[in-house]
Order: structure tokens, then C-alpha cells, then sequence
């Protein structure tokens, strides 16, 4: 009983802590279409809309290497939310989705050859771009084209070598070249790219990957992922209050992935968790 009273007053006193009202959002400072030190990005006016939901101040806390975001700022109480994580992540609390989407095949409305899955006949050919570290990426060892996109994928993260650091590869660019000509294919996290779409000089054509493909083994590798908020594990009094904000602020949320271009599908019927990463 004793035990059950004092975990009662601590998560009393945290909901009193959080709703002293600023809602402190762990903030990319370059990471866009998401978010910058600017507030540009879509995540930026999420966040804005929740804390709104939520009747709170927002306080941004911004980083410049998203490895060690839980580890230094949200686990150590520098921050308290996370946005756009995938739903399950092990290392923190999540709520439900507050989107679901997909990756994108995306090619130049002249390309002239259809591209609508991974068995495209077209993808033996074409030169294809995609960021490294994604699913995308592992579905070209499977096609056998990894060594001759092995070049371009590296340009997008301006040459440099992951080993040990941060390597921020360019989403803008990806488009920006496959609208130019340079490449053919482009197939990218359609959040990552939507906006890029919409202000493409060249028209584009956005076809959706499906659901699902599978490596040589029979390993499944994924394609629609459910981005969810994250809190600290034990923070169970805030995960409810922004559940509930989600709930009421749904429409304003979806308006702002809708201006942004950004495919909403139906929600995952049944939840996946975090058996695969959206990269």
C-alpha cells in the first residue's frame, strides 16, 4: 500500500510539474522538411499545434546529432517530448500514431517506363537514388544495384564517411537531381521528400511502394511505418495528457501533414511496433 501511495504522489506531482505550462520538444536545429533552429519544418508546426491542444508555453530544445537525443536530453530531463518517432521505439514511452506512411517511388512524369514495385523491370536499368541506411537501400543489394548507386547514394551526405559521426544525407538533393535528370528513380521516405515534390519546377510522378517486400532469406523488410510522440518510459502521466491533445487537435495535425503534401494512410490495423525502422 505504501508503495502504491508513493508511486501515486509521483506521478501527481509530475502532472503538477507539466502543467506549471511549457512543453519542452526535443527539436532538430537542421533536419528539414522536420524542423530547424527556424521552426520551418512540419514537425515544428505539430508541435506547435499539440502544445495548443494542450494549453501550454512551447519551449524548443534543439540538438544537432540525433543519435543521442533520448540518452543526453529526454532521458535527462533536458526535453520531455519527442515528435516523429516510430510508434514502439524500446527506448521510450509512445503514444498511438498520429500518422501512418510510406516510403515513395518517384519519377519524371516523361520517364516512360512504369515503376510499381521492386520486381519494376524498370529498376534493372534505371539509375536509381536512395538515402543509404533506409529500407530502400536494402532493397537494392536485393536487385544487385547497390555498387552502381553506391556513388550517388554517398553524394547526398556530401561524401562523407558515417563511421563515428552524424551524416546528414540531403532529401532537397534527391528530388532536385532526379528532377534535373541525374537520376531516374528516386525512392524516399514520402515525408522526407513531399514538399520537394510540390515545388519541383519539372512535374513528378509519386507512386506508393508497397507495403512489403522480402530480402533473398524470406526476411521481411518494411515500407509503411506509423510515426507516433515519444516521452521518458516512467513519464506515464504526460504520455496520457498528449494522447488526449492528439485526440482533440487530430484535425489540425492532419491539416498541417495535408499542406505539406504528405500521402495520410488508414491507420495499421494491427500494430507492428518497432520491428523495423523507418530509417
Amino acid at each position: 500500500m505504501k508503495q502504491t501511495l508513493i508511486a501515486a504522489l509521483l506521478c501527481a506531482l509530475g502532472s503538477v510539474a507539466h502543467a506549471a505550462g511549457t512543453l519542452k520538444v526535443c527539436a532538430a536545429d537542421n533536419e528539414m522538411p522536420y524542423a530547424n533552429e527556424r521552426g520551418e519544418g512540419f514537425e515544428d508546426r505539430i508541435a506547435e499545434k499539440l502544445a495548443a491542444a494542450m494549453d501550454m508555453k512551447l519551449e524548443r530544445v534543439g540538438f544537432s546529432d540525433p543519435r543521442y537525443v533520448v540518452r543526453d536530453l529526454l532521458d535527462k530531463g533536458k526535453c520531455d517530448v519527442m515528435l516523429g518517432v516510430d510508434a514502439g521505439d524500446p527506448r521510450v514511452a509512445t503514444t498511438r500514431a498520429y500518422y501512418r506512411s510510406s516510403y515513395v517511388f518517384v519519377t519524371r512524369a516523361d520517364f516512360g517506363q512504369e515503376v510499381t514495385g521492386w520486381d519494376s523491370p524498370a529498376l534493372q536499368t534505371a539509375h536509381i537514388g536512395v538515402i543509404p541506411g533506409t529500407p530502400a537501400e536494402v532493397m537494392l543489394v536485393q536487385l544487385g544495384r547497390y555498387a552502381d548507386s553506391f556513388r550517388y547514394m554517398m553524394s547526398l551526405g556530401g561524401n562523407k564517411a558515417p563511421r563515428n559521426r552524424y551524416v546528414r544525407y540531403d532529401s532537397e538533393k534527391l528530388i532536385r537531381d532526379l528532377a534535373a535528370g541525374e537520376i531516374d528513380v528516386a525512392v524516399a521516405w514520402a515525408p522526407s521528400v513531399a514538399r520537394y515534390i510540390k515545388s519541383a519546377a519539372t512535374p513528378l510522378k509519386v507512386t506508393q511502394v508497397p507495403a512489403q517486400a522480402s530480402k533473398s532469406n524470406g526476411e521481411p523488410v518494411h515500407f509503411h511505418f506509423d510515426t507516433a510522440i515519444a516521452v521518458r518510459k516512467d513519464d506515464q502521466a504526460l504520455l496520457a495528457r498528449i494522447e488526449a491533445a492528439l485526440a482533440r487537435s487530430r484535425d489540425d495535425i492532419e491539416g498541417v501533414l495535408r499542406a505539406e503534401g504528405i500521402q495520410i494512410l488508414p491507420p495499421n490495423p494491427v500494430a507492428e511496433g518497432n520491428k523495423d525502422s523507418k530509417g
